[in-house]
């Protein structure tokens, strides 16, 4: 299951295995969306699968989550999402009032990424051969002008600020709250959304110099990518991060890092330090974006290394996520 974790071992598993037999100048990059040169446009093409326990959750459900999962992949990488597939894997005796009723989901879903759904595919397999349904979605999108540059990230730099869109941990506490066996009830809903129309707001500023939307593997897994062959580091402050008290709550009582937290609709951002003020009021003028937060940045100290400095005022290295805290989780 640790290697399902988006994690280390997940890493291990995609450059020992996968680019081992696949690997080429496009995979070999390793981005949330490949990009690929055309005579007139620079294309983003990205696929997921999804496969959460359970199917529902507090603040959606797996159609939602795979439109939003996908949609959030291209936006980050700097494209214009325009359209999706979704092929569907369903269990034998799965209630059809609950498969309309994600399929529903998924078509208001992209309404508001204003993305079309334009083709896929549909399987049943027999009972207990798929646990009631899974969903996978591919889309493709158009890179911005001022955007080529985001999704490799190699602008980014000493200076830069670190931002992110707002509160962490709302996905994983809310689809671990709807799993029986813990007992554990919680007012918090899951933060699946779309952030296309909230990161164009600020990518052609041209102030952007790297994003990534924080799913499985939580923040510190980006933060340790984001720095890994660099020449230069990460310096971040717990204290700037924004996070609800019923998440760090849930974390004290189950003995979970809440930077290892996976989310669905939150994004990391690197920040041209000069445009840093412009970005963080523009975000907080959209819904998805008003508890944004400045929580710090990069430095030429302790290159490839993320660093954090604890509450207390000490500090620890940030590492990727080794094992799996919630499996299934998207």
């Amino acid at each position: 299951m640790g290697h399902g974790s988006g994690g280390k071992l997940s890493h291990e598993l995609i450059t020992s295995l996968f680019l081992r037999y696949f690997g080429n100048d496009k995979l070999n990059e390793l981005t949330d969306s490949a990009i690929a040169d055309l005579p007139e446009c620079k294309l983003a093409f990205t696929t997921d699968s999804y496969v959460v326990d359970p199917v529902f959750f507090p603040g959606g459900n797996i159609g939602n989550l795979a439109i939003s999962g996908t949609v959030n992949d291209l936006a980050v990488s700097g494209a214009v999402p325009l359209y999706l597939s979704a092929s569907f894997i369903i269990e034998e005796g799965f209630d059809m009032e609950q498969l309309e009723e994600i399929v529903a989901s998924m078509r208001d879903e992209a309404g508001r990424a204003d993305i079309q759904i334009i083709t896929g595919d549909t399987k049943v397999v027999r009972k207990g051969q798929c646990d009631k349904i899974f969903i996978n979605t591919s889309g493709i999108g158009i890179i911005e002008k001022n955007a080529g540059h985001i999704s490799g990230g190699k602008l980014a730099g000493p200076g830069d600020k670190i931002f992110v869109s707002g509160y962490l941990g709302d996905h994983a506490m809310a689809v671990l709250s709807a799993r029986n066996e813990l007992n554990i009830s919680s007012n918090v809903t899951s933060d699946v959304a779309p952030l296309n129309q909230l990161i164009k707001s600020i990518t052609n500023t041209g102030a952007i110099h790297y994003m990534r939307d924080i799913t499985r593997g939580g923040l510190a897994t980006i933060l340790s990518e984001l720095v890994q062959k660099r020449d230069f580091g990460v310096y971040i402050l717990e204290k700037d991060i924004p996070m609800r008290e019923e998440v760090l709550g849930f974390c004290e009582l189950l003995g979970f890092d809440p930077l290892y937290l996976a989310n669905e609709g939150k994004v990391m951002m690197v920040v041209d330090n000069e445009h840093a003020e412009e970005i963080l009021y523009i975000l907080r003028q959209h819904p998805l974006g008003k508890h944004a937060a400045v929580i710090g940045e990069l430095v030429s100290e302790k290159p490839g290394r993320a660093v954090i400095e604890s509450l207390t005022g000490g500090t620890r290295i940030i590492n990727m996520l080794s094992g799996e805290q919630l499996p299934r989780i998207c």
